[in-house]
């Protein structure tokens, strides 16, 4: 069963969501929850971005292997045309 919690708006905040519910033809109560479940997918997303790029930084560190954003870009723009090439190759830093 959902739990209940209370939100305390300000009238003017509740009136725009009132009326952004309206022209959503939602309640003010879907539309909120709707907008909790959005924001917090895209801040759950954004950790994970977050926390895929700290990790490439450490392997990047540990490892010192990078490619070129050239060479990865025509590598996949010739796939995408068909081309059989060869995969770009790391480099050390």
């Amino acid at each position: 069963m959902p739990a209940t919690t209370t939100l305390k708006l300000p009238d003017a905040l509740k009136s725009r969501i009132a009326s952004a519910a309206e022209y959503a033809g939602k309640t003010p109560h879907a539309y909120m929850l709707e907008a909790l479940q959005a924001q917090t997918e895209l801040a759950e997303r954004r950790r994970e971005f977050v926390d895929a790029a700290l990790l490439a930084r450490e392997e990047v560190a540990q490892y010192g292997l990078v490619y070129d954003a050239d060479e990865v870009f025509s590598y996949i723009q010739s796939l995408l045309e068909g081309k059989q090439v060869e995969r770009p190759t790391p480099t050390k830093l």
